[in-house]
């Protein structure tokens, strides 16, 4: 068998695995809509950590924490460790408190269309969809890059497999497929990354080599006092943050966890499990500067690998990005399926739960067709993510705001929304990254809704936050 042939059979017998799991889980377990968009309270702590983790740790770990070393340094891979950690510390909170507001809730806008209308409603469903797009063309366009680097795949091919197994038991299963496979992935991933370090620091000669010549090529990136790498790690910490709060994902397992101890307790667990995974990954791109092999900083980590990995590590490591992106990818795809029921479900009152699932369903094939495209082209999305990034910072404050004010009304936040994302706009830097602050632009898309929010926030307007209880049930099917 060729190279390609031995990928590709690899591909289709790890996710054909996973597919088969999700779909023999879910057999029997999802008998109404909300088993297949919620799983409410069903979910105890080791499971509830575990899908958090492989939910987010996808295939850009093997990318971009590598690429941020290069240029940032040591700061910029602890800042994007933070970064990945801060937003699983913030759910702890809201989580808890959109739990407390809605007991029965399933999504972030539904809180948004009966807190604040359908003006802001509008706009944070177009935020949160086209962010979850970005985030699955990103984790598509990852692993069939890692099939291609590695063995000379067409990116299309390794698309349309990866596509096919994971849509075919999302679809089919929902969250609860989703969050065993997670499961599944999870055990899979620890052991690969270890062996992956393991024979990569033996094949290297250890951190000697690497250690000497990035401090005889670029000593700044070992200095905590590097200007780049502190404003890529502040750039991280914010944007990554604000971003993922709108990852549907992450609010169906708000409601998922079985109570508010264990909610807490999971996503702690997992903020403090995915800092080292992060932070390591980053490591490489260090290696990379050191041993010279940084001409394409999108890859360092595989510049690194490549060339000393036994054939048997470089399946692991083809298996490790599948593992990796699946986990994301049926958790971002599900997310977005679970907005289709909610929403349709909101203006079309009389569809019964079977009609809204068929709808999702179709909907998430269709969804599949750009998503191919995309990814058989090689893009790089990241300019596109930054944007989404943008938007989502400039959203966060304003959606979370009426969670704790019931003097904030939804034509402010609407303005605080919109006076962030000019603010960060101006500063935003262009495609080919020639001018603009980036962390500037952050910056201002975050604390300028805070400030136009609490100047104009009205001082007698009063908003019943109990009644949010009344407004949204549970589907009965």
């Amino acid at each position: 068998m060729s190279a390609e042939q031995v990928i590709l059979a690899l591909l289709l017998v790890g996710g054909g695995f996973a597919a088969v799991v999700g779909v023999a889980h879910a057999r029997g377990r999802v008998a109404t809509i909300e088993d297949y968009i919620t799983a409410r309270r069903s979910l105890g702590t080791w499971v509830t950590t575990t899908t958090l983790v492989a939910s987010g740790m996808g295939a850009w770990i093997l990318f971009s924490p590598a690429e941020a070393a290069t240029w940032g340094g040591l700061v910029a891979i602890l800042g994007y460790g933070l970064g990945a950690a801060a937003p699983l510390l913030i759910f702890i909170f809201l989580g808890r408190r959109l739990r407390q507001l809605i007991p029965e809730g399933h999504s972030l806008t539904e809180y948004v269309w009966h807190r604040y209308g359908s003006g802001l409603y509008a706009l944070t469903l177009i935020v949160t969809l086209f962010y979850m797009f970005i985030f699955l063309a990103a984790e598509i366009t990852a692993i069939a890059l890692i099939a291609k680097l590695v063995a000379g795949v067409p990116l299309w091919l390794t698309a349309f497999v990866v596509i096919v197994i994971t849509f075919a038991y999302t679809i089919y299963g929902g969250l609860r497929a989703s969050v065993l496979t997670d499961v599944v992935q999870a055990a899979l991933i620890l052991p690969l990354l270890a062996a992956l370090l393991l024979v990569g620091y033996q094949a290297l000669g250890g951190f000697q080599p690497g250690l000497a010549g990035l401090s005889e090529r670029a000593p700044q990136l070992l200095d905590f006092g590097h200007p780049m790498g502190w404003q890529a790690a502040l750039t991280f910490i914010i944007a990554i943050s604000a971003a993922n709060l709108f990852h549907q994902g992450y609010w169906q397992r708000v409601y998922a966890a079985r109570d508010e101890r264990t909610l807490g307790a999971s996503f702690l667990l997992a903020a403090l499990a995915v800092i080292p995974l992060v932070v390591v990954m980053g490591l490489f791109g260090l290696a990379a500067v050191g041993l010279d092999r940084v001409d394409h900083p999108s890859v360092a980590l595989f510049s690194v690998l490549l060339e000393v990995l036994p054939p048997a590590l470089l399946l692991a490591l083809i298996l490790l990005g599948l593992v990796l992106a699946m986990s994301s990818i049926d958790s971002l795809l599900n997310g977005i399926a679970s907005l289709v029921v909610v929403e349709a479900g909101r203006f079309m009152r009389g569809a019964n739960g079977a009609r809204l699932l068929r709808l999702s369903r179709w909907l998430s094939v269709l969804l599949a067709l750009p998503l191919l495209w995309v990814a058989s082209q090689g893009y790089s999305v990241l300019y596109l993510f930054l944007l989404a990034n943008l938007a989502c910072t400039a959203a966060a404050f304003p959606v979370f705001y009426g969670l704790y004010s019931q003097r904030y009304t939804g034509k402010v936040a609407i303005w605080s929304m919109l006076a962030g994302l000019v603010a960060g706009g101006l500063l935003f830097p262009d495609p080919a990254m020639t001018r603009g602050h980036l962390l500037g632009a952050f910056v201002l898309a975050a604390v300028v809704p805070v400030m136009v929010s609490l100047a104009l926030t009205p001082r007698r307007t009063a908003f019943d936050l109990e009644s949010l209880k009344s407004h949204v049930r549970a589907f009965r099917d």
